[in-house]
């Protein structure tokens, strides 16, 4: 039944939190506004927020200073952590105290000052702090680690901003209700804690003096007395980068020949592909992550995938006369035959998810076995690469590739990708017996992490051999670490043959609209490299699975990529995105067969 001809259902309407439809949302995007006598009261009081510094004697109501406060509390916080504390004081003795400290401390400022400054702080009134019937004191209780919050370990300080906003909101009320504030900083912030009994990993911001205003200014107070002016709104917005002439150098990329031109999705796709899910009859997200990978894939390709391939790109490795890998470079020949033959594991994978297979040599030894068949040309293309590339380096002593053969996998990769990319859904595999070890370098290069954290067991290794991997990947950094370090120059020196080729497979892939789903650590970092080069290829990401390797959730976290699948597999050859490949195309049907409902009458 096609969906047009489907019966549509009525949309269940939750009874609670959001109960519009994105059909609703779509058909006046500006709904959530208020009227416009509400926009323009808090234009109004945004504009005429001032810093008081004299106040009238008369009590505030406990009502309206409650009001003011629940204002305050409503302020965003990072990860919803709420740290602010208000300390309201009235006791006249500790008002007394901290007046003078920061008498003091104004002082003490105004002697580092040139002249004229230094007059002027002097003459900033400071005794709002005793006049002002109530002092409010917004404390910082930062005694969460930051890494427990939401948002700190990136930005360990947001907490402080969250209460910077809580301020914000408590001064905008004050104002709407006719109060004055006055903030004042001038306090050793330790000396202020210890009057207020503060504990230890409890910070303050400042003393805010609250009450009725004793003046009425029309503008900023240190404006009227020429301490600085408001700039202009255009000289503090700038579009998209710092201003070049103050601008720190941009990162490096890749001038890589041919080098793919795309976008990410634009906003309008990412939104239909969300919005195409929205009236399901089904609750919002029911698929979890999958739902998310489904909104990714049809944003790229807004009809959906018609097929997918598995692309497998293998390669030998000089590094395993290091003693790094549990099984022969034979091995390579042999993995790459089979998925020609199509009876490798990788190959019965993609066949049961319904996947065609391209297996490409980026540098396998030759011998006996299955010559391709298919796209001659591009073949060619490799074996040229191959020849002509120059010898291969054993990550230690000499780089992985040169950089021509770099050059020339990655740009034969880019054509694989855009034929790949017919289907819409590209899947990524490879072959290459030791390559765990450069796949580690090269994450670690990437994202300068030490050897330790991304050396894994490989497939059947022991750990003498991790050892040997682990030396192998610190001599390897070490050997590199005052070089370029742009991700072309890493992929040649700590890369092999198959992560160039599927580093271009990438780009070609994404240049064509098509999703490509990641398997393993070794396609992942290539992955890294392609993003580093060109960023809006991230929005054509699918993490397939997270595989044993250590480095792997490292890579999948620089790609902010959450994977489908956590098998612990140890397949390699695409295995695991062929299986995330499977469910993806079923979770579409499934998606596409589901029952849709109308819009709430």
């Amino acid at each position: 039944m096609s969906r047009s001809d489907q019966k549509r259902w009525n949309r269940p309407i939750p009874l609670i939190g959001d109960t519009s439809a994105a059909v609703e949302r779509a058909a006046d995007p500006a709904a959530w506004a208020f009227d416009a006598a509400a926009r323009d009261a808090f234009y109004a009081v945004a504009e005429a927020r001032r810093d008081i510094r004299r106040f009238r004697p008369d009590p505030v109501p406990d009502a309206t200073l409650r009001r003011v406060l629940q204002a305050a509390h409503t302020a965003p916080s990072v990860g919803h952590s709420q740290p602010w504390r208000f300390l309201v004081v009235r006791d006249p003795s500790l008002r007394d105290a901290a007046a003078l400290m920061a008498e003091r401390e104004k002082l003490a400022q105004a002697d580092l000052m040139d002249e004229e400054r230094g007059r002027r702080l002097r003459d900033l009134s400071l005794e709002g702090i005793r006049a002002a019937p109530l002092g409010v004191v917004v404390c910082c209780d930062r005694r969460t680690p930051a890494t427990g919050v939401l948002g700190r370990a990136t930005f360990p300080d947001a907490d402080l901003w969250s209460c910077a906003c809580a301020i914000q909101n408590l001064w905008l009320a004050a104002r709407a209700e006719g109060l004055g504030l006055g903030w004042v900083t001038l306090f050793p912030p330790d000396e202020l804690g210890a009057l207020l009994g503060l504990p230890e990993g409890v910070t303050t911001l400042g003393w805010l003096c609250l009450g009725w205003p004793d003046e009425l200014p029309p503008s900023p107070g240190l404006e009227r007395r020429g301490w600085s002016r408001r700039l202009p709104l255009d000289d503090v917005v700038f579009a998209d980068r710092w201003p070049e002439a103050d601008a720190a150098p941009p990162p490096s990329h890749l001038p890589a020949p041919r080098q793919a031109s795309f976008a990410a999705p634009s906003p309008d796709a990412v939104v239909a592909a969300r919005d195409g899910a929205d009236d399901l009859l089904a609750v919002p997200g029911a698929l979890g992550v999958l739902d998310a990978a489904l909104d990714r894939v049809l944003a790229v390709r807004p009809d959906g995938p018609t097929g997918g391939c598995l692309v497998l790109a293998a390669s030998d490795h000089p590094v395993t006369r290091y003693g790094v890998s549990a099984f022969p470079a034979t091995v390579t020949r042999q993995i790459l035959d089979a998925t020609r033959a199509g009876v490798s594991q990788g190959a019965s994978a993609a066949r049961a998810s319904g996947l065609s297979v391209l297996a490409l040599d980026a540098g396998v030894l030759p011998g006996p076995g299955t010559a391709p068949d298919d796209r001659p040309d591009l073949h060619d293309r490799l074996a040229d690469a191959v020849r002509v590339g120059g010898p291969r380096g054993d990550l230690v002593t000499a780089d992985a590739l040169t950089d021509v053969a770099a050059r020339l996998l990655m740009e034969a990769g880019r054509v694989a990708g855009e034929h790949a990319a017919e289907g819409g859904l590209v899947v990524l595999g490879e072959a290459g017996i030791g390559n765990t070890t450069p796949a580690a370098a090269l994450a670690a290069a990437l994202l300068d992490l030490p050897a330790d954290a991304v050396v894994g067991l490989g497939a059947g290794s022991d750990a003498a051999i991790v050892e040997r991997k682990h030396e192998v990947v610190a001599a390897a950094l070490a050997r590199v670490r005052d070089r370029p370090r742009t991700p072309f120059e890493l992929l040649s020196a700590l890369g092999g043959g198959e992560f160039a080729v599927l580093t271009g497979v990438i780009l070609g892939a994404a240049s064509r609209g098509a999703a490509v789903v990641l398997d393993g650590l070794a396609t992942s970092v290539s992955a890294l490299a392609a993003v580093r080069m060109l960023p809006g290829v991230a929005a054509h990401l699918v993490a397939g699975q997270r595989s044993r390797e250590r480095g792997h959730p490292a890579v999948l976290r620089a790609l902010g990529l959450e994977p489908l699948l956590d098998l612990r597999l140890r397949a390699g050859e695409g295995v695991g995105g062929c299986l995330a490949a499977g469910m993806l195309v079923t979770a579409l049907r499934t998606r596409a067969e589901t029952a849709r409902t109308m819009p709430k009458p």
